[in-house]
């Protein structure tokens, strides 16, 4: 059964004429009755589906994509294609034959439309030439269709790529602000008091929520974690030169991983975020 998209129209310009293209089951179909228009003399699509050559044509093409098509009815068809007297409409052709290779719409939009295997046979009826150039410009539209389709996956992409980036460092890079426990607790070592100012929590207690990993926190954090951490050390080693207790150190230091972190994820934001 053929399930059209009539409401999605193409343009193929072919030497100046517009030739529409819809989609049928997913596939291209052009319209046999805009190429008409590159025809010299008055001529219609059923002159050109009386002969034998064109019916024979299509037949091959059922053969190959249509399981449901009546060879009976199509042969009869094809033994009175000979005759003078012989003419067939496409409405006519498809109800007796079952064909999908060519379909005709009625009203707003409408038209005879052909696959663009059938199109091309159509386009050598109307000239040599103009075929070559039919195809020409059928390949150069979907060369450039499948350039805006790679343009698009890769901005998709980015799109993914820049949330699941931020989601991480949301989830596991910016630590919040201190809780007033944090603030005034005394800790064992200074390793431990920059652990809390950069990561939120100490070595034991990073260890006791993932058994299940080797090493310690500072072996899973990021790149800017540690970047960040490195600054963090030449920092508290001056402000200890300078008196400044440890619980006031702390707070320096974590509001300075928070403003730091906090730059690193607007820098990445701008290299990962796509262009409009």
């Amino acid at each position: 059964m053929l399930t059209y998209d009539m409401t999605k129209i193409e343009m193929l310009n072919v030497r100046g004429f517009d030739i529409g293209i819809k989609k049928v089951n997913e596939n291209d179909y052009l319209s046999l009755t805009d190429m008409l228009k590159a025809k010299d003399g008055d001529f219609f699509v059923k002159d050109w589906l009386r002969n034998r050559n064109t019916l024979e044509y299509i037949g091959i093409w059922e053969k190959l994509h249509n399981p449901d098509f009546k060879w009976g009815e199509f042969a009869l068809l094809t033994n009175k294609s000979g005759l003078n007297s012989f003419k067939i409409s496409v409405e006519e052709f498809t109800q007796k034959t079952n064909a999908i290779s060519i379909v005709a719409k009625k009203g707003r939009g409408g038209g005879t439309y052909a696959h663009k295997d059938i199109a091309f046979e159509f386009a050598l009826w109307i000239s040599a030439e103009f075929k070559v150039y039919f195809i020409a410009e059928f390949q150069r539209l979907k060369e450039q269709e499948q350039k805006q389709l790679e343009w698009s996956a890769k901005r998709e992409l980015a799109k993914i790529n820049f949330h699941i980036h931020t989601d991480a460092i949301k989830e596991n890079l910016i630590v919040p602000a201190l809780l007033q426990n944090q603030k005034t607790f005394k800790y064992a070592s200074e390793t431990d008091m920059l652990n809390v100012a950069l990561f939120g929590t100490t070595a034991k207690e990073w260890s006791d929520r993932n058994p299940d990993k080797d090493g310690n926190m500072r072996d899973h954090a990021t790149i800017h974690q540690l970047l960040v951490l490195a600054n963090m050390e030449s920092m508290n080693a001056e402000l200890i030169k300078q008196g400044f207790d440890m619980g006031t150190r702390l707070e320096k230091l974590n509001k300075m991983a928070r403003d730091q972190l906090a730059v690193l994820v607007r820098v990445d934001n701008k290299l990962f975020l796509p262009k409009q």
